[in-house]
Order: C-alpha cells, then sequence, then structure tokens
C-alpha cells in the first residue's frame, strides 16, 4: 500500500503535500486510480438501462416494482455522497474510498448472484452508495497533487460523473447482447475488486484526518427527509402528482428536511455545516449545480429515445440499443477530452466563468437538438456539443466548492455539491417523463410520445442550463478565482 508519511496534515488544493510535490509520476497513478474508480461508480447508474424494459419479465414483478431497481440506486447514491464526504474528513480518505469499492463490489455480486426482485433491488442500493467515491476522491485530489496539475486533475475526476453515465449505455448494451444479463453485474464485480487493488496500491494514505464524531441523528434525518422527497419525485408520474402517496411522501420529506436543518445549526459537530454551506460562493453554486445537473439529464432521456423510436412516427430515427449507445458515446469520449482545458481554463479565467462557459456550451447544445432531429449524425453532434458544456461546467463546480470552505470541511462540501447535482437530475427525469406523456401518438397500439413534446424537452433544458449561467455569473468573485482556501485544519485526532 501507498503511503505519504511525515507530512503536516494540512495539505490543500493548490498547496500540494510535499511528497506530492516531488513524486509527480506517483500523484498521476493516484489521479489515475481515482478517475478510474469514479468512472465505475458512474457507470453503475446507467448500468441497467439496457434490460430496464425487460424486469419486470426477467424478475417476474410488475413493472412500478420493478422500477426500484432503478430507484434503489438513485436513493442510494443521493445519501451516500454528503455522508460519505463528512467521513472522508474525519477518518481518512482513502479509506473511505476502499469501504466505498468494496461496497460496490458487494452490491454487484449480490445482483449478479440474484433471480429476483428483493437481491437486485438491495444489490442496487448497495452499488449506489459507492458513489460516495467521486466527492471523496475530489478531496483528496488536492492534497496528494502538485499545483500545476491540481486544477486539470480534478476537472478529470469530476467529469467522470458524466463519462461514466455516456459509456455505460453502448457497452452494458454489448454485455447484454453477447451475454446473459448477469453478465453486466459480473463485469461490475470484477471493476470493483480492480478499484480495490487500485485504491491499495496507488492511492496514498494522507494524514489529514480531522477526527471526531459523526452525527448520526443527522446523518438518518438526511436519509430519511431525502429518500421521501426523491421517491415522491421520481414516483409522482406512476402514483399521480396530487396523490397521496406523492404528496405525503415529497411534504413529508420537505418538512423532515426542514427540521433537519434547525437540528443541524444546533450541532458543534454538525453532518453539513449549513453555516458554511450559506455562503454566497456555496450556495449559489450549489443552486447552479442543481440547474445544470437538470439541464445535462435530459441529453440521456430524450436523445436515446429520439434515437430508438420507429421510424413508422415519421420522427424516430429507427435506431437499436446498441446502435443508439454507440451514437451516444462520442459525446463521453469529448467529456474526458474536455476535461484538462477545463482544467487550463480554471487556472486562466477562475472556475466561475469555467462553470459559466460550460452551462453556456450545454444551452447551446440543446438549441442545436431543438434543429437536428431528424438525422442520427445530427442529433450526435448536438449529443457532443451538450457533453462538451457539461465536462467543462462540472469539473469547475469542485474547484469552487473547496475555494470556498476549509479543507476539513471540503470531503462534505463537495458530496453536497453532487447531492444537489442529483437533485437537479431527479426532477429532470420526473418533468422529462411528465412532458412526454403529456401528448402521444399511437403506434401499433402502444402509445409513444409525440414529436412536439421532445421539442419542449430540449427547449426547457436549454432553459434550466442558461439559468445555471445566470446564477454562476452571481457567484462573489475572488482575488483569484481558482484558489482554494488555504486555511489550516485542526489537529488529526486519534
Amino acid at each position: 500500500m501507498s503511503h505519504v508519511q511525515g507530512q503536516a496534515p494540512d495539505a490543500v488544493a493548490g498547496q500540494a503535500t510535499p511528497a506530492a510535490d516531488k513524486a509527480p509520476a506517483g500523484a498521476i497513478g493516484s489521479v489515475v486510480a481515482l478517475c478510474f474508480g469514479g468512472l465505475v461508480a458512474s457507470l453503475m447508474q446507467t448500468l441497467i438501462i439496457p434490460i430496464q424494459p425487460d424486469l419486470p419479465r426477467l424478475l417476474g414483478t410488475s413493472i412500478g416494482n420493478a422500477s426500484w431497481v432503478i430507484t434503489a440506486t438513485l436513493l442510494a447514491a443521493a445519501v451516500a455522497m454528503p455522508i460519505a464526504g463528512r467521513l472522508g474528513d474525519m477518518f481518512g480518505k482513502q479509506r473511505v474510498l476502499l469501504a466505498s469499492a468494496i461496497l460496490l463490489t458487494l452490491g454487484s455480486l449480490l445482483c449478479a448472484l440474484g433471480d429476483s426482485l428483493v437481491p437486485l433491488v438491495i444489490g442496487r442500493a448497495v452499488q449506489g452508495l459507492a458513489m460516495g467515491f467521486i466527492p471523496v476522491g475530489m478531496s483528496l485530489i488536492r492534497e496528494i497533487t502538485p499545483p500545476r496539475i491540481t486544477s486539470m486533475a480534478v476537472a478529470a475526476m469530476s467529469a467522470t460523473l458524466g463519462v461514466g453515465g455516456a459509456i455505460g449505455l453502448p457497452l452494458s448494451a454489448w454485455i447484454v447482447q453477447t451475454w446473459d444479463w448477469h453478465a453486466l453485474f459480473y463485469v461490475a464485480t470484477g471493476l470493483g475488486v480492480l478499484i480495490i487493488a487500485a485504491v491499495l496500491l496507488l492511492v496514498p494514505r494522507v494524514n489529514t484526518a480531522a477526527g471526531g464524531r459523526l452525527d448520526i441523528p443527522g446523518a438518518i434525518g438526511l436519509a430519511i427527509g431525502l429518500s421521501a422527497f426523491l421517491i415522491a419525485v421520481s414516483k409522482a408520474n406512476d402514483w399521480g402528482w396530487t396523490s397521496g402517496p406523492t404528496l405525503a411522501l415529497g411534504l413529508g420529506g420537505i418538512a423532515v428536511l426542514v427540521l433537519w436543518g434547525f437540528f443541524e445549526l444546533r450541532q458543534s459537530e454538525p453532518l453539513v455545516d449549513l453555516r458554511t454551506s450559506a455562503r454566497p460562493a456555496v450556495l449559489l453554486t450549489n443552486i447552479a449545480a442543481a440547474a445544470i445537473g437538470f439541464g445535462m439529464m435530459a441529453q440521456s432521456i430524450i436523445l436515446p429515445m429520439l434515437l430508438r423510436l420507429p421510424e413508422a412516427t415519421g420522427y424516430g430515427l429507427g435506431q437499436s440499443i446498441l446502435a443508439a449507445g454507440l451514437w451516444m458515446a462520442p459525446g463521453g469520449l469529448m467529456m474526458m477530452f474536455f476535461a484538462p482545458l477545463s482544467g487550463l481554463l480554471i487556472n486562466k479565467i477562475g472556475a466561475k466563468f469555467t462553470l459559466a462557459i460550460g452551462a453556456s456550451i450545454l444551452g447551446v447544445g440543446y438549441v442545436f437538438a431543438f434543429f437536428l432531429m431528424d438525422a442520427a449524425w445530427k442529433l450526435m453532434l448536438a449529443s457532443i456539443i451538450c457533453a462538451i458544456g457539461v465536462g467543462i461546467g462540472y469539473a469547475a463546480m469542485p474547484t469552487l466548492i473547496m475555494g470556498s470552505v476549509p479543507a476539513t470541511e471540503a470531503g462534505a462540501a463537495v458530496g453536497l455539491n453532487g447531492l444537489m447535482r442529483s437533485l437537479g437530475t431527479t426532477v429532470a427525469s420526473a418533468v422529462m417523463a411528465l412532458i412526454l406523456a403529456s401528448a402521444t401518438i399511437s403506434l401499433g397500439g402502444t402509445e409513444v410520445p409525440d414529436e412536439s413534446t421532445f421539442t419542449w424537452c430540449f427547449l426547457i433544458a436549454a432553459a434550466a442550463a442558461f439559468i445555471g449561467v445566470a446564477i454562476t455569473l452571481l457567484i462573489p468573485s475572488k482575488g483569484n478565482a481558482s484558489s482554494i482556501v488555504e486555511e489550516q485544519p485542526a489537529p488529526a485526532r486519534n
């Protein structure tokens, strides 16, 4: 196992540890390992999409019950990110990264061995917990990299959120078409084992643990409030937006989160420091994250659906699952390609304006999509433009957050930012589904969305992205917009 010993426990982004400064090759190896872990963790979000329509038949259950296979991962990921970030700040980031990799492996193995609904839902929830890997990995990067590569390394790690989802669809479709659906999870198990090995061998254990106690009541309150609200939003189209269960869970979840907020403000060691989160730079970045997350999700839903609709509709492009995934794959590659550019932009003009540029490109991509619906290659072009915007924008958010919080709170703060992105994507999924169901045509006895619903989705996604731009421009600027708070954390407590 790689260790960084004998260094001060106050390494911050842009202020690398002595070991990292002397061994850039080792730092780059660590970044590659962290990016690989983040890529696989985010890939789990789209792993199941190729077999989603077949889940009721494969599991012998109803459509409503089968949807929990998707919802469980979403809920677990949303709750895990801020909690994992806090645990990383307290007990050491490498330990939490290792635990996340183990959870991913165990969850994947449980799904691979299961043939019914319950083990698959449990396994998918455990997989979702592994999303805590991403915020913890981002906050660790600033402690182990030399200043000259920190921004680009954080950008690359952040881009894995989009890249994993983009490459997950064609990869999963190919696996399903070649082997049995269980192979998806056996492959995920193997990838989990590789992440465990990479964390043990390549990721250093940096002595920056702040110690303290975990706010267990706060974690439980956050989990209950978030779960209730997210279930209400994700199930609203099935249950009805004004149905009793939707209103009860939605309003109940909001009430629990409000009470949780008052509780957290009274804690000396809160799970999430809401006073820090209320700083204008942090608050506005998180609101922008939700808006941009909303905009990003639309391309993951609308473009594949347009590609796969039969040509008999007059606007569908009749692509197979694998072909649709391949048309979308270049966007994921562009996301990864433009991550280093985002790092350069952050160093040159600051994270605030880099985020604004990324969100603007995302909005422009949807405007292009509005006019480019009649051919697969044109939708691929729109997808690439959107992906470039996501890659640049997502990479800038962690730098903005870490530039506004103490080093001892970086993991929790980045985790909260990831949660806000998840809220944006969840709301986007529900809104897009509502719009698509608002006007339909009959095709062979099956109702499919009318062409007008797709144009509305593109316009709403573009508006969300441009709202994200406006919010980003309100973020207070610093003298050096790419700087990181260089405040000394409390000494580590054993």
